[in-house]
């Protein structure tokens, strides 16, 4: 696999980067619990880091979720924005050594692949949202634990739902638009 250009990965953090600011300010979808949405912008996340890497991963979630905080006027809420950060780049760590990247820049992302992909976002997602972000909480903020983990279990449970929706239908039309492996003949 050919080696990609930096520049390449730093015009993809800042497009992933604002991508999933708009996702998050703009159609983020309301839950039941305070201070809760119900976001979209994970699946683009997971999609990204597959594509482009851990590190990527990390940085889209980090500016991304850090400009979203800031929009809403409240202060950035940084024990959410490292969690975020830590499944970007979790899951981009994951998707690259089980080689789900490979696949997919093959043109190959088949029942296997789609079944890896959503196991390591759900590990990353537990993580990320069942002990970073309210371990944080806790920790910088002195929340109450039971708000926090109910926002966390929330937040987690529809996080992994989106993941599993939005990313897995990104990877399957990425996929789509390459050409498999040997499908190329020469003419005679």
């Amino acid at each position: 696999m050919k080696k990609r250009s930096p520049i390449v990965t730093v015009v993809a953090i800042g497009i992933g980067a604002a991508l999933f600011f708009v996702l998050g300010r703009f159609v983020a979808i309301p839950s039941p619990v305070p201070n809760t949405n119900i976001a979209l912008q994970y699946g683009l996340l997971a999609f990204m880091a597959t594509l482009f890497g851990p590190l990527a991963g990390m940085l889209i979630a980090l500016i991304g979720h850090a400009l979203i905080d800031f929009s809403y006027g409240w202060g950035i809420w940084w024990s959410w924005v490292i969690a975020s950060g830590v499944f970007g780049l979790i899951f981009g760590l994951m998707a690259k050594g089980i080689g789900i990247n490979r696949g997919l820049n093959e043109g190959k992302f088949n029942g296997g692949d789609i079944l890896r992909f959503n196991l390591s976002q759900l590990l990353a997602h537990l993580i990320a949202w069942g002990l970073v972000a309210p371990g944080l909480d806790v920790v910088i903020y002195a929340e109450p634990a039971n708000k926090v983990f109910a926002q966390c279990l929330v937040g987690g449970i529809s996080n992994i739902v989106t993941t599993a929706i939005i990313g897995t239908l990104l990877c399957i039309a990425y996929a789509a638009t390459k050409p498999k492996k040997g499908s190329l003949k020469e003419e005679q």
